[in-house]
Parts: C-alpha cells; structure tokens; sequence
C-alpha cells in the first residue's frame, strides 16, 4: 500500500490497480479497526472513523483534492506516486 501522507496518527494511502471510482483511504495508526475510503471527486466517505481524526482527513482532502486526483492516475499507470504534505 503506496502511503501518500501521514499525520497526527493517521496515514493516507492508495491502492495501485484499485477499483473505481478514484478514491484514497485513510487509517487510524492508533486503532486498527478505524478506516475509511474517500471518493476524491464527491468527497463520499464509507467506513469508520473518529470523528476528530475524520475531520482532519476531510480538511486534508479539501486541501490536496487535485494532488490525490493526480495520483489515482499515476497508480492506475503503474507509476510511482507523489506524496502529499501533511496537514498543519
């Protein structure tokens, strides 16, 4: 699992040959059982989070939407993929 940024606990990370549409996921370092996926385009979230840590990935997705765009199509291609900065 590519891991594209990681902060305050929680890491973003992106699958390559993953199923669309484009989407990253977000896991909670602190607890296993805390994951997420989240539509790059809609913002749509399935999973389960603290609502803390959900949002500061909601914050950090606003902030790096285009970038995460960018690297769903670099996965897709097989290419390596870019990291993100952590959110402040």
């Amino acid at each position: 699992m590519p891991e594209l940024c990681r902060f305050l606990g929680i890491v973003i990370y992106m699958y390559y040959k993953d199923h669309a549409p484009p989407h990253f996921h977000a896991a909670y370092a602190a607890y296993a059982e805390f994951e997420i996926t989240v539509e790059i385009e809609s913002g749509v979230m399935t999973g389960k989070f603290p609502r803390r840590a959900l949002n500061l990935v909601l914050e950090w997705y606003s902030l790096h939407k285009e970038e995460l765009a960018t690297d769903w199509s670099l996965a897709q291609s097989k290419q390596p993929l870019k990291s993100i900065d952590p959110l402040e």
